[in-house]
């Protein structure tokens, strides 16, 4: 038996086994390339280590992959197997009973075993950003924020994870609208770990939440190195930059980081899909041409439409289907989609596929078909319930858009001046470019519709 870098009893005997876990776990928090190689020299070295087989399921589970399925049940019988060979303290068990949860169908156990394992052992980052991520998947902010303040106090000066918790602190406070608080704390995690992408990134998404793009770009600019180790991630945080370009009209500069690091490397990770529709609608809403730049997207879409694994992933697949034209795609998803929702059972993500899920799907299917009413009355019944589908006020803000466009679209010009102005609330009072450009369309159709005699001069 030895100790992890928190103080930690892990069921392993091999040294080069142990270190590999430390760095995993930095690597994991940091969202570090790096990670899969660390937790590979860890079940190299201690095969029957239950819980990084566990923690190996899981992490597949994130990525919202059918054919990971298979995969991460592999872990799961794999970790079993472990834990009959080598008897897992009761802190690794728990992350075997999340894993089991969670192929259950059952993410939000997952999140309770991740609780009752922090509050124990409050220091156990892995179950900290275990826990957080799958809030974020699940769309519950209060919770990610409540789990982070209920370890604060442990996490010392001492404490390897101290930067990243904060970071995750900063992620759920601008979540909550607590944008002033989550700059400090973003700032101040990433002053302790300089590779704390997450906490990079929240500072970003308060500039966005804030209308304040210059300042976002700003902030972003020459820290780089903050992101360049990670994953996948790496192509979010360029995204968020060309948002900041966008909002400021710098359309080449939008363009350039799509196609240099945003969607460079035609990558199918659902959440690089996600990136490249939701830019792609941006501008399309904008009136500005992409050219060619849907196909490469719903070509990867169209070999995803039967997925089912997250509700967020299925949106946004269908947003680069409707994007690319893909008609016949579309209504085979269409159909799968109408399908699952009647066949909730006790899967968490199917119910959240039954509502909101199916009521967005119909309105990103009409808004593609130019039935603008249709969409609204959609996308608007979608709207207040958007947060469980999971991502972020920034990575939703495009279905928000669609509903607000739908809207002025089809004549509903009240409706969309109200969404515009509850957004507008939302992001502390602060108007965006697009914003902006709606309240004047609105403002200039109903005078146009006044001086025709369509509506009452006041």
């Amino acid at each position: 038996m030895r100790n992890d870098q928190f103080g930690y009893e892990v069921t392993v005997s091999s040294p080069v086994a142990a270190e590999a876990w430390d760095k995993m776990v930095l690597a994991f928090l940091a969202h570090g390339a790096s990670t899969p190689e660390h937790l590979g020299t860890v079940l190299k070295e201690a095969p029957d280590f239950a819980m990084a087989h566990a923690v190996k399921g899981l992490f597949l589970l994130m990525l919202g992959r059918r054919e990971l399925m298979d995969t991460a049940q592999e872990a799961y019988a794999a970790a079993l197997v472990g834990a009959e060979r080598v008897v897992p303290n009761a802190r690794e068990m728990g992350f075997v009973r999340g894993l089991g949860a969670w192929l259950e169908g059952r993410p939000s156990e997952t999140i309770q075993e991740m609780e009752a394992i922090l509050a124990r052992w409050p220091e156990d980052a892995m179950a900290m950003k275990i826990g957080h991520a799958t809030r974020f998947i699940l769309g519950d902010c209060k919770g990610m924020r409540a789990s982070i303040e209920a370890v604060l106090p442990t996490y010392d000066a001492k404490n390897p994870a101290r930067g990243y918790l904060f970071g995750c602190h900063a992620f759920s406070l601008e979540e909550t609208g607590e944008y002033s608080r989550a700059e400090t704390a973003g700032r101040l995690g990433l002053s302790l770990s300089p590779d704390d992408a997450w906490g990079l990134h929240a500072v970003a998404h308060v500039f966005d939440m804030t209308g304040n793009a210059r300042a976002g770009l700003s902030w972003l600019d020459g820290r780089e190195h903050a992101w360049a180790h990670c994953n996948n991630f790496r192509y979010h945080v360029w995204w968020h930059k060309a948002l900041m370009h966008l909002d400021q009209g710098e359309i080449d500069a939008v363009f350039d980081l799509y196609d240099t690091e945003i969607r460079s490397d035609k990558t199918d990770d659902f959440r690089d899909i996600s990136n490249g529709s939701a830019l792609l609608m941006r501008l399309e809403l904008d009136g500005i041409n992409v050219g060619d730049r849907w196909e490469e997207l719903a070509d990867i879409s169209e070999r995803r439409t039967e997925d089912a694994c997250l509700v967020f992933a299925d949106l946004h697949y269908l947003m680069a289907l409707i994007g690319g034209d893909r008609t016949e795609a579309v209504r085979r998803m269409m159909g799968r989609l109408q399908r699952d929702a009647r066949n909730t059972t006790a899967d968490e993500m199917k119910a959240r596929l039954a509502t909101p899920g199916l009521s967005a799907a119909t309105g990103l299917e009409a808004f593609g078909e130019g039935d603008y009413k249709t969409a609204f009355l959609n996308l608007g019944r979608a709207r207040r319930s958007m947060q469980l589908v999971g991502g972020s006020h920034a990575q939703r803000d495009v279905f928000e858009r669609l509903t607000i466009d739908s809207a002025i679209r089809g004549g509903f010009l009240d409706d969309a001046e109200v969404i515009l102005q509850e957004r507008l609330t939302q992001r502390a009072g602060r108007l965006d470019a697009y914003a902006s450009a709606r309240f004047d369309l609105i403002a200039e159709s109903k005078g146009g519709w006044k001086q025709a005699g369509r509506l009452p001069a006041e």
